[in-house]
C-alpha cells in the first residue's frame, strides 16, 4: 500500500488498541482528528492572510478592533477576549505598530492603561483580509452547514467539560 493512502490517525487507533489501550483508542482519535484539522484549517488561513502581511493571531486583534466603536481597546482586555497571554499581545501589536495598522496610546484618565488603536490603514487592511477569509477559507470549510452547527455544538461542549464559557449561538 502506498504510504500516501495511510491514515495515520485510523493507524494509530490501531495500534492503541492492540497494545491493550482499546478504551481510550477513540478519544485519542478524537483529540488527535482534531489537532490535524486544526492544523489544516491554520494552514489555509495563514495563506489566505500572507498577502495582506498578516497571520491569523495579527489579524484577530485587528478585527478585534476594528469591531470595538472607538476602534481602541486595552492591551490587557484584548489578552482576556481572545484567550491569548499578555505577552503574545505584546508581540503581536508590536507587530502591527511597526507595519503601521496599530498605535499604542495612553489613557489620559489613567496613563497606566495601554492602549492598542486601529490605525486608518488598519481598518483598510482587515476589511481586505476580512473579505479574503471569508472567499477562500470560510465560504468553504469541508462541511456542510448542518454538519457546521453538530461541529459548533459538539466543540462547545467539548469547551465546556475544559472550563470555557460557552454560549449557543443563534
Amino acid at each position: 500500500m502506498d504510504p500516501a493512502e495511510v491514515d495515520p490517525i485510523a493507524q494509530a487507533h490501531r495500534q492503541w488498541q492492540a497494545h491493550g489501550w482499546g478504551d481510550s483508542a477513540d478519544a485519542m482519535a478524537m483529540v488527535t482528528s482534531l489537532v490535524r484539522a486544526q492544523q489544516l484549517l491554520h494552514e489555509r488561513i495563514e495563506e489566505a492572510l500572507k498577502p495582506h502581511g498578516l497571520t491569523f493571531a495579527r489579524f484577530e486583534l485587528l478585527r478585534l478592533l476594528a469591531f470595538a466603536r472607538s476602534g481602541s481597546m486595552p492591551m490587557a482586555r484584548m489578552g482576556t477576549l481572545l484567550q491569548v497571554h499578555p505577552t503574545s499581545i505584546t508581540s503581536a501589536v508590536d507587530r502591527l505598530v511597526s507595519q503601521g495598522y496599530v498605535e499604542r496610546l495612553r489613557r489620559e484618565e489613567d496613563r497606566r492603561v495601554v492602549l492598542a488603536a486601529i490605525t486608518d490603514l488598519g481598518r483598510e487592511v482587515v476589511e481586505d483580509a476580512t473579505e479574503t477569509l471569508n472567499h477562500e477559507v470560510f465560504a468553504t470549510p469541508g462541511l456542510n452547514a448542518s454538519d457546521q452547527r453538530s461541529m459548533i455544538r459538539l466543540l462547545g461542549k467539548l469547551r465546556s467539560h475544559h472550563g470555557d464559557v460557552v454560549q449557543r449561538l443563534r
